[in-house]
């Protein structure tokens, strides 16, 4: 892990410590989400992504607990909950709830500043988000979400290089769904 550092094997192991001690979190924020949920006020699940290998019952399971939960919470009461062995981070955005699960160590208010992220995104690629444009462009949701975190843990913290990827990903869908003609296809025109 640190075979770059001049003179790694000539160290001591207490001098081999002081590296671990200061070393850096392994993602920008230090946040790994457990799942994020998207659920109307009705309690219907709008998008869903797992980080954590669970099966469809258990997940079931959870969302339907957690829905119920966080929907019978006043709407003053903090954001934050325990639960089970983790941190439930909620925020609420017209008539959607945004729901992440994170370990019990890890920082709520970084959370808070994903889910405002997201938000942001979605607004700015449908141009204020509301629950219809989830419901008929889950895919386009979900990719956002997929540029914006990998594995739970935040890929991009950039807006504009977020859109900019989503972007280029449309053109490319666009242009491959353009009907072009035999010649065109084998490249004679």
């Amino acid at each position: 892990m640190y075979r770059f550092v001049p003179g790694w094997d000539r160290l001591s192991s207490e001098e081999r410590m002081k590296f671990d001690a200061v070393r850096a979190p392994p993602n920008a924020s230090g946040i790994t989400m457990q799942f994020m949920l998207l659920f109307s006020r009705q309690g219907k699940l709008r998008l869903q992504k797992w980080y954590v290998p669970l099966s469809d019952k258990e997940k079931k399971k959870i969302t339907r607990e957690l829905v119920q939960t966080v929907l019978a919470r006043k709407p003053k009461m903090c954001s934050f909950l325990e639960w089970r062995d983790l941190k439930i981070v909620y925020k609420r955005y017209a008539s959607l709830y945004f729901c992440c699960a994170i370990e019990d160590q890890d920082n709520e208010l970084i959370t808070l500043e994903i889910i405002h992220r997201y938000v942001e995104l979605l607004d700015k690629y449908f141009g204020s988000v509301c629950e219809l444009d989830i419901i008929f462009n889950f895919e386009k949701a979900y990719f956002i979400l997929d540029e914006f975190l990998l594995g739970g843990e935040v890929q991009e913290t950039s807006k504009k290089n977020v859109l900019k990827a989503i972007e280029q990903a449309d053109l490319l869908q666009e242009e491959a769904e353009t009907p072009r003609s035999v010649l065109e296809e084998i490249g004679l025109t």
